[in-house]
């Protein structure tokens, strides 16, 4: 995975959450429970790493604005 963006964590309140799951379904509802009660830029797409088991999922999350609804 890419490192952390400077920008994604340049104040308070901002924050990158990485998920490890088995697999693509559980990644993504994961994703989508912090997606219910504050703003999120959400990823489109899981990725792995040759070698390890499972998915990696990497998304921001801005406890500062609520979700879009």
């Amino acid at each position: 995975m890419k490192s952390i963006n400077d920008a994604h964590v340049a104040r308070p309140g901002l924050a990158v959450v990485e998920v490890a799951a088995a697999d693509d379904a559980t990644a993504f509802t994961l994703q989508h429970l912090p997606a219910a009660h504050r703003a999120i830029a959400p990823a489109d797409r899981t990725t792995r790493e040759r070698g390890e088991p499972g998915v990696r999922l990497r998304c921001s999350l801005d406890l500062h604005q609520q979700p879009d609804t």
